[in-house]
């Protein structure tokens, strides 16, 4: 174990992220790296709670009510190194007699990048882990790709259900990966049957001409209303924030819906239907990079943050975009978890730092330190967005929420290689039930399931 972990933060040193997929080779280009080595400590001021408008979603309006364990392995894969990427199934388990109804599909193991579905027993309130309920698998880790990614190294993923739209008989699985060195704009975006033993996969799409680096990760469903009227026809969000400057300063969020464009559109295909909702920063033709600067930078935004899930929440009367991850908080610099900075400015005469003894020879984005948390978003400056009104980097968010206090393993951890806290989020709309993964925080590393009444 202790060599499968010195691979893993040598690759994560590299390339300045968090997970791995060893390869035979590594090349490493410092000039990918953004010119700004390090930032000044993040202002911890919070959104001002008394101003929020009352058809907004507060933090306060999120009940917690537990956490629950995820299933052995099962078919091709297990829990551990999991949850990058879920999805509520209103559907699943029918057979089920509790209060949670539904089920999840979700990603398993970074290595595997393959898909279970599960059971969402009753969640449990105790600080030990042996107190929480367990999931049941309903059905087995499988392939929902078909292969058509192949390897992938660090790698990204989104999933989302919707039932039957246009023309199609029945609901979908749709779904994005990525990795988190993009050498080009790859087609990273498909559906999948229900079925995951006989998936029927479809794609791989691009998503317009829009950078992969803002695109294929986290991914929602948008309320029929709230796209009825802004986006017609594009019900699914999609975005992805990647740590430097790469994908901007802050996450970024895109609205589309590919049946719109065949059932399915061909492999290989462009989706023309796409709305972008959120972009700190702007995309110049079909450039990889987004061009920012600090006008276009989200609230304290920091170049370690870790954008890895979102959902659109709704009440009866509020509702809110919520964008969660790990955020880095402190002074952020490149370089090495020990606080050595290692420096990129090109000019040739640079002095390089040794590298620092394990566990801290990780090189990337670092922090003082990490806490999980909640971005609150208001849908009508979404709205705005989508129609013109605004700019992509204009919304803000109206409040934060922290998580560290309901984690059970937050904050850095060097020595394991753990440098965020949460994966994916989904959201039951039909019973007001949110739930999050805190990856790696089990025993052998499998991902906990936390959940919330939006009250």
């Amino acid at each position: 174990m202790r060599s499968y972990f010195l691979i893993l933060i040598l690759f994560a040193g590299i390339f300045g992220c968090t997970q791995t997929e060893p390869t035979d080779t590594v090349e490493i280009n410092d000039s990918d790296v953004p010119d700004s080595t390090t930032s000044a400590p993040q202002d911890t001021q919070k959104p001002n709670l008394d101003e929020i408008p009352s058809e907004l979603i507060r933090p306060t309006d999120l009940k917690y009510l537990g956490a629950f364990r995820l299933p052995d392995a099962s078919g091709g894969s297990s829990w551990e190194y999991s949850g990058y990427a879920a999805t509520y199934y209103p559907e699943g388990d029918p057979e089920g007699s509790d209060q949670y109804p539904g089920s999840i599909f979700a990603v398993g193991h970074d290595h595997h990048q393959q898909v279970s579905e599960i059971s969402i027993p009753t969640p449990v309130i105790s600080s030990n882990i042996e107190d929480l309920n367990t999931a049941t698998t309903i059905q087995e880790f499988s392939d929902i790709t078909g292969n058509m990614f192949g390897e992938l190294e660090i790698p990204r993923a989104g999933l989302a259900y919707l039932p039957a739209q246009e023309n199609q008989n029945n609901g979908k699985l749709y779904f994005s990966w990525g990795q988190h060195y993009e050498d080009s704009a790859n087609p990273s975006f498909g559906w999948s049957e229900l079925d995951i033993s006989s998936p029927e996969t479809a794609g791989p799409w691009h998503l317009g001409s829009f950078s992969t680096y803002t695109t294929n990760d986290y991914m929602f469903d948008i309320p029929e209303n709230w796209a009825a009227e802004n986006t017609p026809g594009l019900r699914l969000a999609t975005g992805r924030f990647r740590d430097g400057l790469w994908s901007g300063r802050g996450p970024a969020l895109y609205a589309y819906g590919p049946y719109n464009e065949g059932n399915p559109p061909a492999a290989g295909s462009t989706l023309e239907m796409v709305t972008p909702l959120l972009l700190y920063g702007e995309q110049i033709g079909t450039d990889l990079y987004i061009q920012s600067d600090e006008s276009m930078a989200m609230d304290y935004f920091a170049e370690s943050d870790e954008w890895s899930g979102g959902s659109w929440l709704t009440t009866e009367e509020k509702s809110a975009v919520i964008i969660l991850g790990t955020r880095g908080v402190g002074n952020t610099w490149y370089g090495f978890s020990n606080g050595v900075v290692y420096p990129v400015d090109g000019t040739g005469d640079e002095v390089y730092p040794d590298v620092p003894d394990w566990p801290h020879d990780a090189r990337g984005w670092w922090s003082d330190d990490i806490e999980a948390q909640i971005l609150f978003y208001d849908p009508a400056d979404l709205a705005k967005v989508a129609k013109g009104e605004m700019k992509t980097y204009e919304p803000q968010p109206y409040a934060i929420m922290d998580l560290n206090e309901y984690l059970y393993d937050p904050g850095y951890d060097y020595e394991r290689g753990k440098m965020y806290s949460l994966g994916a989020a989904t959201f039951d709309r039909d019973n007001g039930l949110l739930y999050i993964f805190e990856r790696l925080a089990d025993e052998d590393e499998k991902s906990i399931v936390h959940v919330w009444e939006v009250d």
